[in-house]
């Protein structure tokens, strides 16, 4: 896979794809967008609308229009699209592939596969690959867990207590996703959270060194990836900062243009953090379901200050 797109070849392995004929780029085409696009359109010779970066898959429907044109008229549908740089065209069901197809692909050195998928299938399949392979990525320090379901990031300054925190989140019965480096991959409008291959399942405790979490923990203490659904930054306490006491004031915090709802959570001795940020993840969800206990608890208050001055209006 490349940075900026996922090779031909290896679609064809990860795929089990069959190769009919390697085109001249066979070994250097990407893909890099992730539409695919099946090309009846274009043997009506509508390319208006064509957008020749997109992997080509002829279906059932598309050989079954084929069957019913002449030699001649197969061979132009085919010449016109392999004048176009597509990356490669695939023949779903296990189709036969025309012979005029095959002459075209050699002639314009155009890479053309076959798969025993069906169209559906195969077409959903890439998309989701290719949404996840080449969705916009960025790596940010910190530290990714799955908190009862909760994708929470915590992030903060060296030294501060975010490997600590999950330590002791783990030994609660939560799940480590990633230490250190959290490598954020936008799919639609969510946010997912792996951790690089090297350091996955490690982290590092000040004093002990690096730990496999998932060979002393055990699998169920590791998660390969998690929907990131909160950021929790901690930071030294300062005297005479203003905290938020209630959590009325909703703050976000901006990744991949995505807005997360994010928590500063002051640090000094004596404050359990890993007790602290479990809540928070516990109540980032009532939220998310509809219950801002922040909310029902400033109306209660108002409403016994109003029922305390009509008390008061009424014995006057």
């Amino acid at each position: 896979m490349q940075e900026h797109g996922l090779k031909i070849s290896e679609l064809v392995t990860l795929f089990n794809l069959e190769v009919l004929n390697r085109g001249s780029d066979y070994d250097t085409a990407l893909l890099t967008i992730t539409d695919v696009n099946r090309p009846g359109l274009q043997f009506h010779s509508f390319y208006d609308y064509f957008d020749p970066r997109r992997l080509q898959v002829l279906g059932k429907a598309e050989i079954t229009y084929l069957k019913g044109l002449t030699t001649e008229q197969r061979r132009k549908c085919f010449d016109d699209l392999f004048l176009y740089d597509i990356p490669a065209l695939v023949i779903s069901r296990g189709l036969d592939c025309f012979p005029e197809c095959l002459e075209s692909a050699r002639v314009h050195e155009r890479t053309l596969l076959r798969t025993e998928e069906t169209t559906v299938e195969f077409t959903s399949h890439t998309i989701e690959y290719l949404n996840r392979v080449l969705a916009p990525c960025v790596t940010r320090h910190g530290v990714l867990l799955d908190i009862s379901g909760e994708g929470v990031m915590i992030t903060g300054d060296s030294g501060i207590g975010k490997s600590e925190s999950a330590i002791e989140l783990i030994m609660r019965g939560h799940r480590l996703v990633a230490a250190d480096a959290v490598k954020i991959r936008r799919i639609s409008n969510q946010l997912i959270g792996t951790a690089p291959e090297v350091i996955r399942h490690y982290i590092e405790l000040r004093g002990i060194g690096v730990i496999d979490v998932r060979r002393l923990f055990g699998m169920s203490a590791v998660k390969d990836e998690a929907e990131i659904d909160m950021v929790i930054n901690l930071e030294q306490w300062k005297d005479g900062a203003m905290y938020d006491r209630l959590g009325l004031e909703n703050l976000y915090t901006t990744i991949l243009d995505v807005q997360v709802p994010s928590l500063t959570v002051p640090v000094r001795p004596g404050r359990n953090l890993a007790v602290i940020i479990e809540v928070a993840a516990m109540n980032n969800r009532h939220k998310k379901m509809g219950y801002n206990a922040a909310v029902e608890f400033t109306k209660q208050i108002n409403q016994h200050f109003d029922q305390a001055m009509s008390a008061q209006l009424n014995d006057n």
